[in-house]
């Protein structure tokens, strides 16, 4: 068992997985290269012989664990968007609208095209719900009218979740009481 904290570049000898290095390491397991088993995730107090110990440097943090923190503040704080992907069936389709006057033209619009304008509508919705909630001129009370337009207006926009591809990016309103 070991009890210290091992440094990228340790060496280590596990009992079932035999010779690696410590590739990386993060609050609960280490990413070690074994020799044979190639790149294992192991707890830190799993059982193993320390061969050479490298000692840990103050504050590690996984480049996993910085990539999502990174993803994760631009996306709270940005307008740059998700790839959300949109339903297989409507990938290469188009939309006619014909208007009320048939002798008029009919306007075809590839539904792709349509959808990446929800998509923004809806990137852009967040963003202004983000600035509402954390603007300082507005009172508690003010915040929440704001915010009950803003989930009507998702409420609106629900007709539109037959587009995408997953549901956890569907467009939700109030909802049934």
């Amino acid at each position: 068992m070991s009890k210290q904290i091992l440094g990228i570049g340790s060496r280590i000898n596990h009992e079932e997985l035999g010779f690696g290095v410590v590739t990386n390491v993060d609050a609960s397991q280490y990413w070690v290269t074994f020799q044979n088993d190639g790149v294992e995730t192991i707890p830190l107090d799993d059982n193993f012989e320390v061969i050479e110990a490298i000692e840990d440097e103050l504050d590690t943090v996984s480049f996993y664990e910085v990539e999502r923190s990174l993803r994760s503040i631009l996306k709270q704080y940005s307008d740059v968007s998700e790839i959300v992907p949109i339903a297989d069936k409507y990938k290469k389709g188009t939309m006619t609208l014909y208007p009320e006057d048939r002798t008029m033209s009919s306007k075809d619009i590839p539904i792709s095209t349509f959808f990446h304008k929800i998509v923004l509508l809806r990137d852009r919705l967040r963003v202004m719900e983000q600035k509402i909630n954390a603007h300082k001129g507005l009172d508690d009370q003010d915040k929440v009218d704001l915010q009950q337009y803003i989930t009507r207006i998702y409420g609106s926009l629900t007709t539109f979740n037959v587009l995408f591809k997953n549901k956890s990016q569907h467009f939700k309103g109030e909802g049934k009481s």
